[in-house]
């Protein structure tokens, strides 16, 4: 049964080395861009510069009812590069120590045993997601604070604003890791797939992106940052969503079909 191929794949990625990375990458990023936020942010009202998978809020947006959860939204590329990276290890791994043949022959049924592989990621996941937003309500006072930040909005409708904001960074995440798992399954090697999502983030589309301005707002760098931002002016978080949902179903279809036909003793 799937639940069984997802208990394994949780026993198996519940290592120190993947835990501490995951989690303690997220929070170290949190940290981060609360802080620099506090420094770049709160120094002028004007829309400051972001950099390759980061955007700032501005000063009205930041002290808004939401902006205690800006700091998510504004990491969410860097997020979204571990995430891949970590799905892209778990998926890579496999085949690098030669454990997929072990499990092909324990699990024939591969559409189940990448089923349970992804469902396990997804919950690993989820458990990122909340570990970001339980240390953004730490830190985003702390660092308010210490720029002068005028946080007296952020108490109204608390629920809704943590809500929607844990649901649009999973969102972004399970896409990224989606995107993640394709990379390492084609390349069945994790520093390739790494290296080809960060350069993507890093170089790729902001190349692209200057050289083709038509297609700025179709890229899955700023559909998924508009995504996490719960949309923009250029990209509505309807689009965002659908389009985050498309990338997601056309990654599964191509990871299931190269799983399937590809031989896995090659």
């Amino acid at each position: 049964m799937m639940i069984n191929a997802m208990r394994s794949e949780l026993l198996r990625t519940r290592r120190k080395g993947m835990i501490f990375g995951w989690f303690g990458l997220t929070i170290l990023f949190t940290a981060m861009i609360n802080m620099v936020m506090a420094q770049v942010v709160g120094a002028t009202s004007a829309p400051p510069e972001g950099g390759p998978g980061v955007s700032f809020p501005t000063l009205a947006q930041w002290q808004a009812a939401d902006g205690v959860v800006a700091g998510l939204s504004s990491a969410a590329g860097m997020y979204g590069v571990v995430a891949l990276s970590f799905w892209a290890i778990a998926t890579a791994g496999d085949y690098s120590t030669g454990l997929i043949r072990l499990l092909a022959s324990a699990q024939p049924d591969r559409v189940r045993l990448l089923l349970g592989k992804i469902a396990a990621l997804t919950a690993w996941t989820a458990a990122v997601t909340t570990v970001a937003l339980v240390a953004d309500l730490v830190i985003a006072p702390m660092a308010a604070r210490a720029g002068g930040i005028d946080a007296s909005a952020w108490g109204r409708d608390i629920v809704p604003t943590l809500a929607g904001a844990w649901f649009n960074l999973f969102c972004t995440l399970l896409v990224w890791g989606v995107i993640g798992l394709v990379l390492a399954l084609v390349t069945r090697s994790a520093a390739i797939s790494v290296s080809v999502g960060v350069g993507y983030v890093l170089v790729v589309e902001s190349v692209v992106t200057a050289a083709v301005k038509a297609i700025a707002h179709w890229t899955p760098g700023a559909t998924l940052g508009a995504l996490a931002q719960g949309g923009t002016s250029g990209i509505p978080y309807a689009t965002a969503l659908a389009l985050g949902a498309v990338y997601t179903v056309v990654g599964l279809g191509i990871a299931f079909t190269v799983f399937q036909r590809r031989d896995i003793t090659d």
